[in-house]
């Protein structure tokens, strides 16, 4: 008996785990971090393996972020000593050998369905629904989905590029590099000394040490992070120009053909309010026709 709820223990404490790593990471994110650096340092202070000195100094310089990690210190405490207990008790004891496999068995199968759960997008959106609700409600914390304004999805993402003294970017303006025209809207730039420049304007120079942050099609951001400077560079420049200009064409296509369809639709919907109108008018003018004929 002893052993099962040691069982049920464990799998308890590691499903609560997952869950608070996974509301530390949404709470994270909404502090402006990437999903990637929230969820790597939310797992690292629940685990106690560290993280990097750079990371670091962007927690502890941030209140909201530093308290989010001191909650998950204290709770890591709690959670790791009960797992270790809990295990023990399960195959400790003058159980047969049989019986131990039995346990084992359990074990594993149920830290398999939490994994399962854990990499499941359908739990995973359902988590961060009902999440985004209790921060929204119970905390100041900003719970908008900024991916979602940004339509991060299929061919579009925000991604960040490291400038190099060798770089087709480096040492020009932004007018200069005209990175719009290739479908790329910088959206700010964070200087080698830790400044940063929000929405930057055409005239501001990039300089080699600076991280761009870059809205556009992936591809095209890894191709520009690797681009450099000479003819190949410009060439480069020449034919993602084309291409954004081959897609603005496609894309007013499918525009007026979506303005197409809307004013179809609305000269439809315009009919048929005409055809009701007139079918209510129908019933007046042969009840005033029949009292017309009455009086004569």
């Amino acid at each position: 008996m002893i052993g099962i709820i040691g069982i049920v223990t464990s799998l308890t404490v590691l499903f609560l785990s997952l869950l608070i790593t996974r509301l530390a990471t949404m709470a994270l994110t909404l502090t402006g971090l990437s999903r990637q650096v929230a969820r790597f340092q939310a797992r690292s202070a629940f685990t106690g393996t560290g993280f990097t000195t750079a990371e670091s100094e962007d927690i502890v310089a941030h209140p909201i972020r530093r308290q989010i990690i001191m909650w998950l210190m204290i709770v890591r405490s709690a959670g790791v000593i009960t797992i270790i207990i809990s295990v023990i008790l399960s195959f400790i004891g003058p159980a047969e050998d049989v019986t131990k496999l039995i346990r084992l068995a359990w074990l594993v199968g149920g830290i398999i369905v939490l994994w399962l759960l854990t990499i499941s997008q359908t739990v995973t959106r359902l988590i961060e629904a009902a999440m985004a609700h209790l921060l929204k409600r119970y905390t100041d914390l900003d719970v908008r989905d900024y991916l979602g304004l940004l339509k991060l999805a299929g061919e579009y993402a925000v991604n960040e590029v490291h400038v190099e003294e060798d770089d087709w970017l480096a040492e020009k303006t932004l007018a200069e590099c005209d990175l719009p025209e290739e479908g790329v809207t910088v959206l700010g730039i964070n200087r080698e000394d830790g400044s940063y420049v929000g929405a930057p304007r055409g005239k501001t120079r990039i300089h080699a040490g600076d991280t761009l942050i870059l809205y556009g099609q992936s591809v095209l951001l890894q191709e520009l992070g690797q681009r450099r400077t000479g003819g190949a560079g410009d060439a480069a420049h020449r034919k993602a120009t084309a291409d954004e200009e081959q897609r603005l064409q496609q894309q007013d296509i499918q525009e007026a053909e979506h303005e197409r369809k809307r004013e179809a639709h609305q000269e439809v919907e315009q009919a048929e309010e005409t055809h009701e109108a007139a079918a209510e008018r129908l019933p007046t003018e042969d009840v005033t026709d029949e009292s017309s004929e009455a009086r004569k």
